[in-house]
């Protein structure tokens, strides 16, 4: 896949080995049954996302940012494009139960928001995942099992920063709560319970709170510690 060398931070290549391709800021070229084209310097990347998604796009010709997940196999490189951070957190959560495939963990984002995906994982609602194209009550329930835990470590988080923003602007003041200590290591705690590594996010967290200062609260930490992990 072309990577141009945009005059304006327009792509964001991520470092670890999560993402090649983190972030996607250019115009919308072209949109499908489920897909996005977005032209990036003339350059057009071609990425899978739900149908939430698409029906909240803008209109062709005109800027958007998408989160980017990037799977790369022996025969393709596909991206996966999301609105917001947390829709991109489910869908790597999502990818990690045998038997979701992208394609499931698409078909369940196209049916429910990030926020009610998670509240029908913590109730084991079978009835609201099998909405979803390819989910049966065996894989329902499997998905409630496993994701459980970390549904609520996730909705923590969107609880903490509320609709994770594309912007990059700083994140919300807060009442503190606890010392630095303490809040980092609850961060940590949560990022890993979402199934970031444990290198990764204590690098994400160490980052977030010098640029926030000692006295950050743990709702900014760990918005900034997300953006961090975007990037990374």
């Amino acid at each position: 896949m072309p990577c141009p060398r945009p005059r304006r931070a327009t792509i964001v290549a991520a470092r670890g080995r999560r993402s090649m391709i983190a972030k996607l800021r250019g115009l919308v070229e072209a949109v499908g049954e489920d897909w996005v084209v977005i032209d990036v310097n003339g350059v057009g990347y071609q990425a899978f996302c739900p149908s939430r998604v698409l029906r909240r796009l803008p209109m062709v010709g005109e800027s958007t940012t998408l989160f980017i997940e990037t799977h790369v196999r022996e025969d393709h490189i596909h991206l996966f494009g999301f609105l917001e951070a947390a829709e991109r957190a489910w869908f790597r959560l999502l990818s990690t139960v045998p038997g979701v495939g992208s394609k499931v963990a698409l078909a369940l984002l196209s049916v429910l928001s990030a926020e009610a995906l998670g509240q029908a994982i913590v109730a084991g609602d079978k009835a609201a995942l099998t909405r979803a194209a390819g989910v049966g009550p065996k894989l329902a329930q499997r998905i409630a099992a496993e994701l459980k835990d970390r549904a609520v470590a996730l909705g923590a988080l969107e609880s903490a920063a509320p609709r994770l923003a594309l912007a990059d602007g700083p994140a919300p003041a807060a009442e503190a709560s606890g010392g630095s200590r303490g809040v980092g290591e609850d961060a940590l705690s949560a990022l890993v319970n979402l199934g970031y590594g444990r290198a990764e996010a204590l690098v994400a967290v160490a980052r977030s709170q010098a640029a926030l200062g000692p006295e950050a609260p743990l709702s900014a930490v760990l918005q900034a510690a997300l953006r961090e992990l975007g990037r990374s």
